[in-house]
């Protein structure tokens, strides 16, 4: 039964466009119920790093919060990322020698999104990053274990969990919320946005026992929120139509690092009652992804620790073609110029020294069993596998280590550190690269205490969000393990804001 007629929501059009709430008149997504079927103050939709840090801060501040999910499983994309997170001037730098502050992260991060970021936001993650390292660390549990660089940082900054995955901060998070009794609900498909008639939000409809893919399936449920509704729900990059609108490039050829459920929606229903969205254009792929292995695979934690380590090459002429410590895209953009997958490969010394901090013994055997990773006695041996011009491949691999020797490529200008060594003695391992669609960047507008606003800049009462479903942070290029800083300090902000803290 529902307690809104024709007219009476007609009011609330008319209402909320008086109150300048929104540009233009935007009606409520659905009516609102007569009988609601849940009542919290906070929904969070999404149980990822922004969701979860949401639901936990949340309750901290003595808010009543509800998670909710749409799959069957906690953790979306988060739980499968590669386990690291971007913090300045942590304890685990200092004691590694390596000096950092907010500052540069802030001018990394800027730089690095061509200065089309909006500046309050990256400066909001860059200013809070070691605030939430040592949330991580001494409230929620996380074990870190390694700190090391990725690809446009000036510094190295990422600092890596145990698991070298993300469930090494979802897993002790989820247990967090179940110490805490923070109610996760799975399976649950937000639908539409509920709003009053002075174009507050007010509560969803969603489907309860939904099962993906069958968008009919579930009974439908009303959830109030009295507080608030917090979206968390992930980016678009599953969704190849909603990307090819955006950059119509990006057909079903390019595979997802994503997992299945990063299919967009709540941006739309966010559209839907009026949210405005930025740099939706921006969409990332993530160039050390393998064509041998589906999905985020392991792969790329076998890449970034080696980027200024080893040698990336196209194996149609054995030479290099792009800075191996460039950002994402400088590296993506360069592989898919090629045509087809390019390679980095790496000498014992340098793997034995890198790779073991970075990933587990299993994770190590499963690359090589697999044969996403292959083993080469001998440089020769790689290139006759491949059929690479030897002399050519030897002559790029002869000056590389006289730059990584001198710690200067006058060639593309790749960064080296204190540890990288040349390479030369075999044997050496090697993968090949082939980008995928990793992250959008672009999202909902959000100001810095997490509030999403329209097309003039006014807040959506009621309305907040965290993480990839939001833009503007990153720019034209998110910086490896940046996101995951974003997620949970925006997630956090969220929380405090709806606390009016």
């Amino acid at each position: 039964m529902l307690d809104m007629s024709r007219r009476k929501l007609m009011g609330a059009v008319l209402a909320v466009g008086a109150a300048g709430v929104v540009p233009f008149a935007v009606k409520a997504s659905n009516e609102i119920p007569a009988k609601w079927d849940q009542t919290v103050d906070l929904l969070v939709v999404g149980t990822g790093f922004a969701g979860l840090a949401c639901a936990l801060e949340a309750h901290q501040l003595g808010i009543n919060v509800l998670a909710v999910d749409k799959m069957a499983t906690a953790g979306g994309n988060s739980i499968i990322n590669g386990g690291a997170v971007s913090a300045a001037g942590t304890d685990m730098q200092k004691a590694a020698g390596i000096k950092d502050s907010a500052e540069l992260l802030f001018k990394d991060i800027m730089r690095a999104g061509g200065y089309i970021n909006h500046p309050d936001l990256a400066k909001l993650i860059a200013d809070n990053s070691l605030e939430n390292y040592l949330w991580l660390k001494n409230k929620i549990g996380v074990d870190f274990v390694s700190v090391y660089y990725h690809g446009g940082h000036s510094v190295k900054r990422s600092h890596g969990v145990r698991e070298h995955t993300g469930a090494g901060f979802i897993n002790p998070m989820l247990k967090k919320c179940k110490e805490y009794k923070i109610p996760i609900q799975l399976r649950t498909k937000v639908e539409e946005f509920v709003v009053d008639a002075s174009g507050r939000v007010i509560g969803v409809k969603a489907r309860r026992n939904y099962r993906f893919g069958k968008e009919s399936s579930g009974r439908v449920e009303y959830i109030r929120a009295n507080k608030g509704v917090v979206l968390c729900s992930g980016g678009f990059s599953q969704n190849v139509a909603m990307r090819m609108s955006h950059d119509p490039r990006l057909t079903g050829n390019f595979g997802s690092t994503n997992h299945p459920g990063a299919t967009g929606e709540m941006i739309q229903a966010a559209q839907m009652i009026g949210a405005n969205t930025v740099q939706m254009d921006w969409i990332q792929l993530g160039p050390w992804t393998s064509p041998d292995e589906r999905g985020f695979g392991t792969a790329p934690l076998f890449i970034e620790p080696l980027v200024g380590f080893g040698v990336m090459v196209d194996p149609a002429t054995g030479k290099r073609f792009v800075k191996e410590t460039g950002n994402r895209k400088v590296r993506a953009d360069a592989i898919v110029a090629l045509g087809h997958p390019a390679l980095l490969y790496v000498a014992e010394e340098n793997f034995r020294n890198q790779i073991p901090k970075n990933m587990t013994a299993t994770q190590i055997d499963s690359l090589l069993s697999n044969k996403v990773v292959r083993k080469f006695n001998t440089l020769k041996e790689l290139a006759d596998f491949y059929k690479i011009p030897f002399a050519a491949l030897e002559e790029t691999n002869n000056k590389m280590n006289g730059y990584i020797k001198n710690k200067k490529d006058p060639d593309f200008g790749c960064q080296f550190f204190d540890d990288s060594k040349p390479n030369i003695k075999g044997p050496f391992y090697e993968c090949r690269l082939w980008p995928r669609v990793h992250h959008t960047m672009g999202g909902l507008e959000i100001n810095a205490k997490a509030q999403v606003v329209n097309a003039r800049g006014q807040v959506i009462p009621g309305l907040y969000a965290a993480g990839e479903v939001t833009g503007g942070v990153h720019g034209m290029v998110r910086l490896g393990t940046v996101a995951v800083a974003d997620c949970m300090i925006v997630g956090r902000t969220a929380a405090r804001t709806v606390a009016g803290k």
